[in-house]
């Protein structure tokens, strides 16, 4: 902004950028205040940057002017200023095409604008002559409008257009707004064709808002809730959606800011519930569903103006991995397609476009993104295409179906297939410029150079190419030629050599020297065209041109030499071969033809060899080295050998020498008289040395110490296997009963190396000055008795053993005084705790003498040191003590049956106060033995006295019969005495006693079917009536035939107690006297029971019989009376039985047929009565009427339930 007001003397600039611009005007700040520049009138020294040169001109014109203002605004197109005031230029319809350029009511307004590029002279602009700003672009692309109002609160009325922009065969016809750039280029469109989301508007908004004819630029409307897309499926597509662009014209009720950017309250107002929109239809307002009519009127764009691709020929779902992820699936494929009328199919030959190269070839098949299935039109879509000619283009490639060349003919698609085929390479040209040529089966030594190589390719006109045919544009692909040399060998192709070249445009293909082939073997060198992108010898299935030549490759002569595998390890003095292995300069295996003597050197070892062999195994034989190597683990040295006339003639062999095999023994100390006291080990140090004085080592290197003068001697044994030298030692020389100096000889060898010399010593042995012998001894008044090893000392049971001493000498028979270091290595086993004095003198502990004799007391006195362990020991054998019991013992069962003997014996014996048995008896003592008791039977006892036992055995034990219970029998000897305890138990069976029944004198009375009084419940007992306790004894009744008992007889067995419960029983049988007897088998003897007399009596209730009285020669008429019929029921008894209920006797008649006297199931019954006259109780009386026909009736009286049939009778009647 530059201004000048007429009453000031400067000039005041105010700059201000479009972010400042934007920021005030969402800060709600005064957008015209800032820093201003106060400055002279035509003063342009402030204005330094090139793109601004214009304002020089412009600030120079201020000389004539008094008061001016200029806005200067830079960045702006014209397109921009077109679009803000395009309705103030062109008029409520636009600048549309068909509109007429004459001056009218709308188009009577000019704006030019000055515009100044650098670098460009300044021009005028007429807004009106733009025709690229938006709202001209939106207006003539579309192919539709829907017009619509809006009414808001108040006055505000806002009028709205909404254009449709259809999709034309391969593209949307959306204007693309550079401030909201929507797709990419053409160039880079190859994959947009299935991205779907906003396609064509992107993420513009649907409406522009315009004011009185101006656009507000900071307010646009992102769409209203009936013309975004639905969620659900609606009447078009979702993709037509985002074919719409819209603009929003408001009345003056609208408020906007005061720089006209921004709407103050628009899209709240139209977004309010209470708004009104209508549509309007030809200039006319109406009132309907506006979101169905815009559905309505979209469907219809759609299908009138959209031309989309149609794919037929489905063939399937497919995902496409050479993709990214996102983009990889569901692709729907098919194999033709219609395009503006055209059909493409599968194989038909193509071209295409806006592609680098071009691509020719024939339609492999179509994509078309998402899950379609079948038929279906549809934007964009890709198309695979097989390169043609395939034997040149071997590759598919996919590009957009829009990319198809629509205006070429397939007949010059088939030519150009054609001439690409006469293009192909053929065969190879190879020359060898330089020389060394290589020859077919060539023999040469390792190492002989291959000369330069030049290659030409050569098609099948003979004319040299370097690249595969391809289209004008240098999309064919290059030729480039491999060279590799390959080594044949047993474990297969080896490539040694491989290098590619290119032609270089103004030279050939070309391969340099080649110097390095060097291994032995065949080869052979192979050149192959190859392409230059997959290095792939094949194109379209045909191989490309090659050529090979095979040649060999031997070896030279030797150069240097090496070691072959050594037998190690190396020992002093023992001789080793050394194999050699020649190689000629390459490191090939070669043979030695000339006489070499080798040279050894190795510092501190002398060395020598036998001879060197020739021929494909050379060795130097026999190397021996000797020399000191320190120890058993050996020593390192550096082994020179120098083969004289090699050009590498010296190799260094690391070698570790160990020491060599035994050959001395050295024995420490190095006296030949070496003196020891008895019972002491000798050690010697040995060390076993190879012939130079080396400790060595070896498996099984045993050293041998054998001693000789004395029997059993020990033999030291030591093992120098892994250190070739020990301490040699082993047990105690001891020689026994020793009383003065002793010489003996020590021989020391190695059994196992018969060619090391043994070594000897002479051993003078002294005797021992340590204990060597103990005795026990024990005191009785002034005498001392010895009590020798393993004796068997007899002592009171019970009593105590005091004064034992003992005494310990050496071998010189010398006593040895007890220290107190000495006694605390005796020790005794019969007591824990030793009193320590009594040790110093002598005394041993007392011996406590078991209490039993048959526990013998074994006692240990032992001395131990390092030197010797004794021992001395004896047994104590306790002795019985005076008698002091008597006891008795029973052998055999405690119980004794009545009247019989006891099973067992009773032995008597005599013990001392802690039982052990004394030897007080004799044969005579048998008279002095008293035995007593209740009820014992005295006659049948019987002594005996066992010599063997010392014992006396009492048998015979009986009691008279009396009751059950336990017997005391009690035992007197001299003033002793001793009771044993018996049971007597009842005798065995031989009786059954009925228990709780009657006196069995008399019959018992039962009547007929009725139960006994008591159960029959037996007990077994012995001869003398006492009860038997024998279980499992079998119970049986015996009874005549025609006397039946209820339950059936059953066999029983009795219990513990000896009894058996036979139960009650329900007697059966005719009148008069029964008997019974019960009976038990035991030990298979028979025992029987007493014999129970039954009296039957017969039943007066119980009816067997029914007794009938009627007029038996009776005729009757029809109609007449029937004969009266007595009945009375019989008892057993034979007497008539009263009281019984009538309605228990009926009588049934029926007609007698031919069938005989069959009751039929029809038959008739009768109820009888009771007779009135009391004289005859138990009688009833059936009177009847004689029926209109003669019958035969049959009677049946019965008496029910308990009562049985028991009478029948008949009678004939005659009917006429």
């Amino acid at each position: 902004m530059i201004s000048k007001p007429a009453d000031s003397q400067d000039v005041h600039e105010l700059v201000l950028s479009k972010e400042d611009f934007e920021k005030k005007e969402k800060n709600k700040e005064s957008i015209y205040s800032g820093y201003i520049r106060n400055r002279k009138p035509s003063d342009s020294v402030h204005i330094t940057n090139d793109d601004e040169r214009f304002l020089h001109h412009l600030i120079l014109e201020e000389k004539e002017k008094n008061s001016f203002t200029a806005v200067v605004i830079t960045g702006v197109q014209p397109e921009h200023m077109q679009h803000i005031y395009h309705y103030y230029i062109h008029g409520p319809k636009g600048n549309e095409k068909h509109t007429s350029k004459e001056v009218g009511p709308f188009n009577n307004i000019d704006i030019e604008i000055s515009m100044f590029e650098k670098g460009k002279t300044p021009k005028i602009v007429n807004l009106r002559e733009i025709q690229d700003d938006m709202q001209t672009l939106y207006i003539n692309t579309a192919a539709d409008s829907f017009e619509f109002k809006a009414h808001v609160e108040g006055d505000g009325v806002v009028e709205g257009i909404i254009r449709y922009h259809p999709f034309l065969y391969d593209r949307e016809t959306y204007p693309d707004d550079p401030c909201f750039p929507s797709k990419l280029k053409d160039e880079d469109d190859d994959d947009d064709c299935f991205i779907i989301e906003k396609a064509a508007r992107g993420k513009r908004p649907i409406f522009e808002c315009f004011w009185n004819g101006r656009l507000i630029p900071y307010t646009s409307v992102e769409d209203f809730d009936w013309c975004t897309p639905p969620k659900k499926r609606g009447l078009a597509p979702i993709e037509c959606y985002n074919r719409i662009s819209g603009a929003l014209f408001t009345n003056d009720r609208f408020q906007v800011s005061t720089n006209k950017l921004t709407f103050m309250d628009l899209e709240l107002k139209l977004k309010d519930k209470n708004t009104l929109f209508t549509r309007i239809l030809n200039g006319q307002e109406q009132r309907m569903k506006i979101d169905r009519e815009f559905a309505l009127w979209l469907k219809d764009c759609h299908e009138k103006y959209d031309k989309q691709i149609k794919f037929t020929s489905f063939k399937g779902i497919i995902t496409r991995p050479d993709l990214p992820s996102k983009k990889q699936g569901p692709w729907a494929t098919y194999s033709a397609i219609e395009w503006d009328g055209k059909i493409y199919k599968a194989g038909q030959l193509v071209k295409t476009i806006k592609t680098l190269p071009l691509f020719y070839g024939s339609i492999e098949k179509f994509f078309l993104y998402g899950d379609h299935d079948g038929e279906v039109y549809a934007t964009g879509g890709e198309v695979q295409i097989l390169m043609e000619p395939q034997a040149l283009y071997d590759e598919k490639r996919t590009v957009p179906i829009a990319k198809l060349d629509r205006t070429v003919a397939e007949k010059t698609v088939k030519k150009y297939v054609e001439d690409e085929m006469a293009r192909l390479p053929d065969r190879l040209s190879v020359t060898w410029p330089e020389g060394d040529e290589l020859l077919p089966n060539e023999i040469r030594p390792a190492g002989t150079p291959i000369g330069a190589l030049r290659i030409e390719i050569l098609n099948k006109k003979g004319e040299t190419m370097q690249k595969l045919p391809g289209t004008s544009h240098g999309g064919s692909k290059k030729l480039l030629v491999e060279l590799k040399v390959i080594l044949h060998s047993s474990s297969g192709n080896k490539e040694i050599i491989s290098h590619i070249s290119q032609h270089g445009g103004k030279w050939p293909y070309w391969f340099k020297k080649m110097e390095n082939i060097q291994k032995l073997g065949n080869y052979t060198l192979k050149l192959q065209v190859v392409l230059n992108e997959s290095n792939a010898d094949t194109y379209a299935g045909r191989p490309l041109p090659s050529k090979t030549i095979k040649f060999s490759v031997t070896e030279g002569k030797p150069e240097k030499f090496s070691f072959g595998l050594l037998d190690s390890p190396f020992h002093v003095g023992v001789p080793f071969n050394i194999p050699l292995e020649f190689q000629d300069e390459f490191g090939h295996a070669s043979q030695l033809g000339n006489d070499i003597q080798p040279v050894f050197e190795a510092s501190g070892l002398s060395l020598h060899y036998e001879e060197l062999t020739k021929g494909p195994n050379c060795i130097i034989r026999g190397v021996t080295a000797k020399g000191p190597v320190n120890s058993c683990q050996g020593k390192n040295f550096n082994l020179k050998v120098i083969l004289p006339g090699l050009k590498e003639d010296t190799q260094i062999l690391k070698i570790r020498l160990l020491p060599g095999p035994p050959h001395r023994l050295k024995v420490k100390p190095d006296s030949e008289i070496l003196v020891i006291e008895n019972g002491t080990a000798f050690p010697f140090q040995v060390e076993v040395l190879d012939e130079s004085d080396n400790i060595t080592t070896q498996p099984k290197l045993i050293v041998h110490c054998k001693f000789s003068g004395a029997p059993n001697l020990p033999v030291y044994v030591v093992d120098c296997s892994s250190s070739g030298t020990s301490i040699l030692s082993g047990s105690a020389i001891q020689v026994q009963n020793i009383k003065k100096d002793q010489m003996l000889k020590a021989k020391i060898e190695i059994p196992s190396c018969k060619d090391v010399a043994p070594v000897e010593k002479t051993i003078k042995l002294l005797p021992s000055s340590h204990v060597a012998r103990l005795q026990i001894f024990s005191v009785e008044g002034q005498k001392a008795i010895q009590i020798k090893h393993q004796d068997e000392v007899n002592w009171i049971a019970g009593d105590v053993m005091h004064n034992l001493i003992f005494q310990m000498y050496d071998e010189g028979e010398r006593e040895i005084i007890i220290t107190s270091a000495l006694a605390d290595k005796i020790k005794v086993n019969w007591t824990p705790e030793i009193n320590k004095e009594h040790l110093l003198q002598g005394l041993l502990p007392d011996v406590q003498v078991p209490t039993s004799v048959k526990d013998m007391r074994y006692c240990q006195v032992s001395f131990q040191d390092d030197h010797v362990s004794l021992e001395s020991a004896f047994t104590v054998r306790p002795l019985p003590d005076e008698p002091k019991h008597l006891k008795c013992e029973l052998k055999g069962g405690k119980t004794v049956q009545m009247g019989q003997e006891l099973q067992g014996e009773i032995v008597v014996i005599v013990t001392d106060q802690y039982g052990n048995q004394i030897q007080a008896f004799s044969p005579n003592s048998l008279s002095a033995l008293g035995i007593a008791g209740i009820g014992l039977d005295s006659s049948h006892l019987k002594t005996a006295f066992q010599e063997n036992t010392q014992s006396i055995s009492v048998r015979g034990i009986k009691f008279t019969p009396g009751p059950p219970g336990n017997k005391d029998l009690c035992f007197t000897w001299r003033e002793f005495s001793d009771f044993i305890r018996v049971q007597l138990i009842s005798g065995p069976p031989a009786k059954l006693l009925l228990i709780d029944w009657p006196e069995l004198k008399e019959s018992i009375p039962v009547i007929n079917g009725r139960e006994l009084q008591n159960p029959l419940t037996v007990q077994l007992c012995d001869q003398w009536d006492n009860p038997a306790p024998v279980p499992q004894v079998k119970i049986s009744l015996l009874k005549p035939n025609n006397l039946k008992l209820t339950p059936s007889n059953q066999q029983h067995k009795t219990d513990e107690r000896g009894r058996a419960n036979l139960g009650v029983f329900s007697v059966y049988a005719p009148r008069g006297p029964h008997n019974m007897q019960i009976r038990a088998t035991y030990n298979k003897n028979i025992i029987d029971g007493p014999l129970i007399k039954l009296m039957i009596l017969p039943d007066p209730e119980k009816p067997i019989r029914l007794n009938v009285k009627y007029d038996k020669d009776a005729s009757f008429l029809a109609g007449g009376v029937f004969t009266d019929f007595m009945v009375t029921i019989i008892s057993e008894d034979d007497s008539i039985i009263k009281n019984i209920n009538p309605a228990r006797i009926s009588m049934k008649m029926w007609q007698l047929s031919n069938s005989g006297n069959r009751q039929p199931t029809n038959a008739e019954i009768f109820s009888c009565n009771k007779i009135k006259d009391d004289k005859e109780d138990g009688c009833f009386y059936f009177r009847y009427s004689s029926d209109h026909f003669i019958f035969l009736y049959r009677l049946c009286s019965k008496v029910n339930d308990p009562w049985q049939y028991c009478f029948l009778s008949s009678v004939k009647i005659i009917y006429e």
